[in-house]
């Protein structure tokens, strides 16, 4: 994935997830695989979550995101979370009941029959 749709800082990745219970953020649109990195949603994110600031936000993902679940009163959108991961570290986003986490590749306990 090109770089110049993440944020990266100091060697790390902004990483965006949602979880609150409701609606999770890049496992309720997995049809659009950088919505995870959105470095315009990194900066809403960073700046306080401006309420005021939500409409254009919300214009800029539908154009960017055609059909993207942005999430209603609870989860989505309005309950995202940085994690910063270092480059190149494997991940997957898991979701339950709309709240997501961040697991990391060693993470996860793989067995075999």
């Amino acid at each position: 994935m090109n770089r110049d749709h993440k944020v990266v800082r100091e060697n790390k990745v902004a990483v965006l997830y949602s979880p609150g219970i409701g609606a999770g953020w890049s496992t309720w649109n997995t049809e659009h695989k950088n919505i995870v990195y959105d470095p315009t949603v990194v900066a809403w994110v960073e700046s306080g979550k401006p309420e005021d600031a939500l409409p254009r936000l919300v214009a800029t993902l539908d154009e960017k995101y055609p059909g993207c679940y942005l999430g209603g009163p609870r989860g989505g959108l309005r309950d995202l979370q940085i994690q910063w991961l270092p480059l190149n570290t494997w991940f997957i986003v898991d979701e339950y009941d709309g709240s997501e986490r961040i697991v990391l590749q060693e993470g996860i306990v793989w067995k075999i029959a």
